[in-house]
């Protein structure tokens, strides 16, 4: 079942990415006219296999098939703009409320969550590579630096049901990102209010589960890392806070995270 899946989601992206080459020779064509005409062509991101589509308010998703509408976006936290789902299911999940900050210092906040810190950590490199090539042995789990897929597969800020490779969320680091991960076996009620962390604020943030990592709950940024070894409640949240408010939008590459 895993090997169909998986051979299912390799087409998928075949044919995602034929599809955004024939987007990116329009969308050239178009720039030599376009100098004539009035207004602002904007080309639409292409997300999993499919093509975002901008029309007013709106924005629908094909992905495995399926539309998803822009309440089923918003509420898996995607910014269309960050990059593309690469198949990956999201995690439309309500979270729970988090409470009130209580430690935003990152160091207090992480020994109180009895979290690990790993910062400064050595740079594995960042160079691209393309879909087919085989992907580097990252030297952490999280990884949290490293040579990455090429620009146009950069995993999507947002929420996911499905561990998410590192060549793709790798590649998010480096433009900034912060990707909270956690065990599989983390109990729904504590998945749910790490949800409901990452829902308060989305931008620049990836959520996805990690069946391979030793730590229950983890953060990563560029060359940095928070490991959590079991969840402490208010105090874990708070930890992850406070690496999300240190390292967020501090990749070395400058891409912009708008907060709402």
């Amino acid at each position: 079942m895993a090997d169909r899946r998986r051979e299912e989601r390799e087409r998928l992206r075949r044919e995602r990415l034929a599809a955004q080459e024939r987007a990116e020779r329009q969308e050239r064509f178009r720039l030599l006219l376009g100098y004539a005409v009035a207004g602002v062509i904007v080309l639409a991101i292409l997300v999993g296999i499919g093509v975002v589509v901008a029309g007013g308010s709106d924005q629908t998703v094909s992905e495995n098939g399926r539309e998803l509408g822009e309440e089923e976006l918003r509420a898996a936290g995607v910014q269309p703009a960050s990059g593309v789902l690469n198949g990956y299911e999201l995690d439309t999940r309500e979270g729970t409320e988090p409470p009130e900050t209580k430690e935003a210092r990152l160091e207090p906040a992480a020994e109180a969550a009895g979290c690990k810190l790993r910062l400064d950590l050595p740079d594995e490199g960042n160079t691209h590579f393309g879909e087919n090539a085989q992907p580097p042995k990252y030297k952490t789990d999280p990884a949290n630096s490293g040579d990455h897929i090429v620009p146009n597969l950069v995993q999507s800020d947002g929420a996911y049901t499905e561990p998410i490779e590192p060549k793709y969320y790798v590649h998010s680091l480096e433009h900034g990102r912060i990707a909270i991960q956690y065990s599989p076996e983390l109990p729904e009620d504590q998945q749910l209010q790490l949800k409901g962390v990452f829902d308060e604020s989305p931008e620049g943030m990836l959520l996805f589960p990690n069946d391979t990592m030793d730590s229950l709950i983890a953060a990563a940024a560029w060359r940095n890392l928070l490991l959590c070894a079991e969840f402490r409640g208010e105090a874990t949240l708070d930890a992850i806070r406070a690496f999300r408010d240190t390292f967020r939008g501090r990749g070395p590459e400058a891409v912009p995270v708008v907060l709402g």
